[in-house]
């Protein structure tokens, strides 16, 4: 009995001291690092703009020696950067509408394009205004409107907001665009055509809110965005009661 006990135990023994060991892992030592995935260089690729002060009150280059509150035309205007912000911007088809090809067919009642372009106030003086005699200028003439102005079907480049503020419109980038009839008096506060001294008439000017798709010159990051300006829209006759 002692003898089979023996050889048990040596069995046991053996069955024991074969068994593999499996150390725990030494995470601590050995552990892989963590696969590194720099952040995606964005800014390699996007417009840079400089910190620096930027007043958006000031007049741009456009606007000099001008006392209008708008540009149609403008050297420094930052194609590239509008092209970023209209390619970065998912609700720009949302945004964006415009009439593009406006005349006055189908904005002035009884007056065609044609008629409206011919419309010529060379001759005109405006010599009703101050302390001048009606001359023959007032009372003749060729067909017109009765207050004399310049009217435009224009896409303007920059605008002064309704704050004071200077915007970049966006317009004629890729094929995009935003068009406005702007009718500014040639004359204000002459007397209207034809009319007699009697009547004290004066022409005085008119204008609108338009609202247009703008960029911040001052502030880029902002994107696109909806912005209201006060735009010239008409030159009418006013008879003072």
């Amino acid at each position: 009995m002692a003898l089979f006990t023996l050889v048990v135990l040596a069995l046991v023994g053996a069955a024991l001291g074969a068994a593999p060991h499996h150390p725990a892992p030494a995470y601590g030592h050995h552990r892989p690092a963590p696969a590194y995935h720099p952040a995606p260089a964005y800014g390699q690729h996007a417009p840079k703009y400089e910190h620096e002060y930027c007043d958006p009150t000031a007049a741009p280059a456009c606007n000099a020696n001008s006392t209008l509150t708008y540009c149609l035309e403008d050297d420094e205007y930052p194609t590239y950067e509008i092209k970023g912000a209209i390619s970065a911007d998912h609700l720009f088809a949302k945004k964006y509408a415009d009439v593009a090809d406006q005349s006055a067919d189908d904005l002035v009642d009884m007056v065609t394009k044609a008629q409206e372009e011919a419309f010529d106030y060379s001759y005109y003086t405006g010599a009703s205004t101050g302390d001048s005699p009606y001359d023959v200028t007032h009372w003749a003439g060729p067909e017109g409107y009765i207050c004399p102005s310049d009217v435009v079907y224009a896409t303007p480049k920059r605008a002064q907001n309704v704050e004071g503020k200077w915007r970049i419109i966006v317009n004629d980038v890729h094929y995009y665009s935003q068009t406005a009839r702007l009718e500014t008096c040639l004359f204000p506060e002459a007397a209207c055509r034809a009319l007699a001294p009697c009547y004290q008439s004066h022409c005085t000017q008119k204008s609108v809110y338009h609202r247009l798709l703008s960029f911040d010159p001052c502030d880029p990051y902002k994107g696109l965005f909806i912005d209201i300006y006060k735009l010239p829209s008409a030159c009418s006759c006013h008879i003072p009661a």
